[in-house]
C-alpha cells in the first residue's frame, strides 16, 4: 500500500505540477503514490472539491494546492504513523 495519495482532478494545472513533484520524490526515495480523482465520489468532492490537489500521507492530510517538497521528504523519512515534528 502506498503511503502517498494525491486527490486531484483531470484538467487541473496544480494537480499536474503536484504529480511531477511526486514523481520526482518517488524516483529519489522509492516511494510509490496513488492518484484518486476527486470527482469519482460525492464524499471526496464534498471534502476536497475546491482544494485540489490534496496530498495525504498515511491517510492524513499533508497539504493542499502545492506539495511542500522539503517537508514531504522529511516526513517520509519517519516511520508510518509517527507524529509530525
Amino acid at each position: 500500500m502506498s503511503r502517498l495519495t494525491l486527490i486531484s482532478r483531470d484538467g487541473c494545472h496544480l494537480c499536474e505540477v503536484a504529480e511531477q513533484v511526486l514523481d520526482r520524490i518517488a524516483a529519489d526515495t522509492g516511494q510509490t503514490w496513488t492518484r484518486v480523482d476527486v470527482d469519482s465520489s460525492i464524499e471526496l468532492e464534498r471534502d476536497y472539491g475546491d482544494r485540489v490537489p490534496v496530498l495525504l500521507l498515511d491517510g492524513r492530510e499533508h497539504g493542499y494546492w502545492r506539495v511542500e517538497e522539503a517537508r514531504l521528504r522529511r516526513d517520509l523519512a519517519r516511520a508510518p504513523g509517527a507524529p509530525p515534528l
